[in-house]
């Protein structure tokens, strides 16, 4: 699966929303029946979701998840009637506590799947870890269906759950433990993690330390709220010209010490080993999936 990198939240009652985020340059949108619609309001959101995944796609434009309501709860099963159709290229599951809940959802879409034409397996998961029994589980529930493409921390009501004030720090340093830990989850399972969103609009500068910080903790992508916030996230979780640069430079010359018989070199005062050298074929890889290097 290709790196996404900005999962933008969309409220499927809201029509106009959702035919402006077709087009943006997110690389992925969640449309949205759970937490950000109110429940009259749930009808109308499966409706133009439904509507909405039968338009055409045009290339480069968002991958197209939807956020159901939680598993178990009576409205998924309305959530994946309406839903589970072509055009649909995943589900967001939230509040998922157990591996044994993404297997729920696994079974009933290989119910689903060749009875609304689609093939069998192609609808991905993004599993949302939001409490502490949640995070326990998350190595398992991260490798629990061939399906899982990543999991995306749920910071509010996981800072709910265990006790945190209403006002959050900036840089969520509170949170620090838990979104490590989603992050090696992920990563031992070779799935995507995805952070929380940053929620003050009108803080720029703050979405891009969030963002750096996000990044370096090892979060392939975040979450966003507002269009405003989609090239920041984009740019940051994008390898920059400098590391390319130094990566194919690396690269090089490691190619010319194999060739010598060398396991390993000295470049630039540091020791470059094969560690280094596969993460710097990563970040190449990246890039051209990115189309960043041809």
């Amino acid at each position: 699966m290709n790196l996404i990198r900005s999962w933008m939240f969309v409220p499927g009652h809201r029509q106009r929303m959702i035919d402006k985020a077709l087009g943006l340059n997110a690389d992925a949108i969640m449309l949205d029946i759970e937490d950000g619609v109110a429940p009259n309001e749930k009808d109308s959101a499966r409706k133009n979701i439904a509507d909405s995944l039968g338009r055409d796609k045009t290339p480069g434009s968002p991958a197209r998840y939807v956020r159901i309501n939680a598993i178990g709860h009576g409205r998924m099963d309305a959530d994946l009637e309406a839903v589970v159709r072509p055009g649909l290229e995943g589900l967001v599951c939230p509040k998922v506590d157990t591996p044994e809940e993404v297997r729920q959802v696994d079974a009933i879409l290989n119910d689903k799947e060749p009875k609304n034409k689609l093939a069998k397996g192609s609808v991905k998961l993004l599993i949302a870890i939001e409490s502490p029994r949640g995070l326990f589980n998350a190595p398992a529930i991260a490798a629990s269906s061939p399906r899982v493409v990543g999991l995306i921390f749920g910071a509010e009501d996981f800072g709910r759950e265990i006790g945190l004030p209403t006002v959050r720090e900036g840089e969520a340093r509170d949170l620090i433990y838990a979104r490590s830990a989603i992050v090696i989850a992920a990563a031992s399972a070779h799935v995507q993690s995805v952070d929380g969103v940053w929620v003050d609009l009108n803080d720029g500068k703050g979405l891009l330390g969030f963002a750096r910080q996000s990044r370096q903790l090892g979060f392939s992508g975040m979450s966003c709220i507002h269009p405003s916030q989609i090239d920041a996230i984009n740019t940051t979780f994008s390898p920059t010209a400098e590391e390319i640069d130094y990566c194919q430079r690396v690269l090089q010359a490691f190619e010319e010490a194999n060739a010598r018989g060398d396991g390993s070199i000295a470049f630039g005062g540091q020791l470059i080993d094969r560690p280094i050298i596969e993460r710097a074929r990563r970040t190449i890889e990246m890039s051209r999936s990115l189309g960043i290097l041809k």
